[in-house]
């Protein structure tokens, strides 16, 4: 895709070290937006396998506790080449 990012919806969502705050995106930085600095729960992004299609989108944002448990969050291993 444009963002040189392969396979990242329609897998898994992927748990993101960011908190989540359903009001934090509109006005938070449009570069590396981090989240609230306290929160309970975590973000998840890009899909699941089960979603709608209108829901599978890289910038697609959901949260979760961090000790959810389900066959649809996952999380992405990335290392330089």
């Amino acid at each position: 895709n444009k963002l040189g990012l392969y396979e990242m919806s329609g897998n898994v969502l992927e748990w993101c070290l960011d908190t989540f705050s359903s009001e934090y995106y509109s006005k938070s930085p449009e570069l590396n937006p981090t989240g609230p600095s306290k929160g309970e729960l975590k973000v998840v992004r890009g899909g699941a396998w089960s979603f709608p299609a209108e829901r599978m989108k890289t910038y697609y944002r959901g949260s979760a506790k961090p000790e959810s448990r389900n066959n649809f969050i996952g999380f992405r291993v990335v290392r330089p080449v």
